[in-house]
């Protein structure tokens, strides 16, 4: 799968269907298991216990009640339920590694699992129960109590309902577990992957945002386009930094505002670091984004499961289950997001104080000291800043064992995941009112007219009923405004229709 496949059935319900090609590595290594299914010798997960119960021998027996045991026991989330996209990432996920034949499900379970999912119904999955560790057991668990007819979901249209319920209503029959199959659903990095596929996609949108923004912000502080210079930026060939100054030019070409103090006596020598070095930080975000990708493309061509079935047969046990390679690149992308949020937030103090902002005024309010313009919008970047710093702390560096000590060392990588969540959105709040104080900036700037792109976006804004300048009004709702036309790319769209596509 790819990143752009998982999004696509997470976030907007596409559906899916496993190849012929799938279903007979699936058949072959289903066999596999069956063949060892009543072996005398002990085979993890088929004939013995989990974790620190490993050296339990189960009777032939009481090998199927073993499979259910283990997803009953181990769906022990806690907490509020986590979002729809992230559980049915999630679920393609497992699917997809079900699907290489690696794991020995039979082809029934596979098909239910599917069907489960295109018939959108989206188990209830608990914040808390994964250390990233032999998979993401509680939230996978939780899944796969529901693929047998039993715990909470929520139907295509949103209901919460019994399991059972909901699985009859779509026409599917709850799933009987036989040998090695309970282990096979809940011993993956899927959750943790999921949510590093949707923070990846979602910050490569908000990067070009952060340069529409910089862009905008630059114009109405009266700085300077030349630090963004391609000659200058090719003397550091960070790849990020080329496309964060290329759109940068790209952006504030044209500009009146700008063209109207290049003059021999300018007295603008040089830009405050969150105006000048723009390009390095953003192209940096962007690179550590790259680096995210390049993981998550590895980790999505992967068969994680405990044992695994190799490719001549045999049934192993290792160690591919542990979080580390993906919870690191949450961990770099909470960083990153926490350092372009700060950035942005400076740049949008400077608007608002009148020694720093060139000749606008203070707060950039109708009235100062009757109106208090956006002085409180500032107050609110600050806040969530603050939060984005402490999610920053990274959740990969910590460990606690479990299971009596046999999983000694564990990554965190679902904490990660999920408090790289929050910063996201964090991120796309602190730049929609960046955008928003950038925008009245520019008005007030009048008759000097900005870039077309800029316009663009103010234009946009305008429009959907938040920027005009005037007396303090209700602020929430056009700061709430902006971060929809953020989020919803309407911002990226509008700048765009003058720049052409933006790296």
């Amino acid at each position: 799968m790819t990143i752009e496949e998982v999004v696509a059935v997470a976030r907007h319900d596409a559906r899916v269907e496993i190849t012929e090609e799938s279903w007979a590595a699936v058949r072959a290594s289903r066999q596999i298991v069956e063949d060892l299914a009543h072996d005398v010798e002990p085979h993890y997960g088929i004939s013995t216990g989990f974790g620190a119960l490993a050296t339990r021998h189960i009777p032939t027996e009481m090998r199927r009640q073993l499979q259910i045991s283990l997803i009953r026991s181990h769906a022990a989330g806690s907490g509020p339920a986590v979002e729809r996209e992230v559980v049915r990432a999630l679920m393609v996920l497992r699917i997809s590694t079900l699907a290489t034949g690696r794991t020995g499900v039979r082809e029934a379970t596979l098909a239910a699992y599917v069907g489960m999912l295109n018939a959108g119904i989206t188990p209830v999955v608990h914040e808390y129960g994964s250390l990233g560790c032999s998979g993401d057991l509680a939230p996978l668990a939780h899944c796969a109590l529901a693929l047998c007819g039993e715990g909470v979901v929520r139907d295509a249209a949103g209901v919460e309902r019994p399991a059972a319920e909901a699985l009859a209503a779509a026409g599917l029959e709850p799933v009987v577990l036989q040998e090695k199959e309970g282990l096979a659903l809940i011993n993956g990095t899927d959750g943790m992957l999921g949510m590093l596929c949707l923070a990846i996609t979602d910050l490569r949108e908000l990067v070009v945002v952060a340069d529409i923004a910089t862009a905008m912000s630059v114009e109405g502080l009266m700085g300077t386009d030349n630090v963004f210079a391609a000659d200058l930026h090719a003397l550091r060939p960070q790849a990020g930094q080329q496309v964060s100054a290329a759109n940068l030019r790209a952006l504030m070409a044209g500009s009146a505002i700008r063209a109207s103090h290049d003059v021999e006596d300018c007295p603008r020598v040089q830009d405050a670091y969150s105006l000048r070095c723009a390009p390095q930080v953003t192209g940096a975000v962007r690179d550590t984004i790259a680096y995210a990708a390049l993981v998550a493309g590895r980790e999505l061509a992967s068969a994680v499961d405990n044992p695994v079935v190799t490719l001549d047969g045999r049934v192993e046990s290792n160690g591919n289950f542990h979080g580390a390679p993906v919870a690191y690149p949450l961990d770099f992308l909470a960083i990153v997001a926490a350092d372009l949020a700060s950035m942005s937030e400076r740049r949008t103090d400077r608007f608002l104080d009148r020694s720093r902002s060139h000749g606008l005024a203070p707060f950039l309010a109708d009235d100062p000291g009757v109106d208090s313009g956006h002085m409180i919008a500032q107050y609110t970047q600050a806040a969530i800043v603050s939060e984005l710093k402490r999610l920053a702390a990274p959740a990969s560096v910590d460990s606690i064992p479990s299971s009596a000590m046999q999983e000694d060392h564990v990554s965190m990588g679902w904490s990660a995941g999920r408090k790289l969540r929050r910063a996201v959105d964090g991120l796309a709040r602190v730049l929609a009112i960046e955008v928003l104080t950038a925008a009245r900036g520019l008005q007030l700037r009048a008759p000097l007219a900005p870039a077309a792109a800029s316009g663009a976006v103010v234009s946009a804004l305008v429009e959907a009923g938040a920027s005009a300048p005037g007396t303090d009004r209700w602020l929430a709702p056009e700061i709430e405004t902006a971060y929809r036309l953020v989020v919803e790319g309407s911002v990226r769209a509008a700048a765009e229709r003058h720049t052409g596509p933006l790296g």
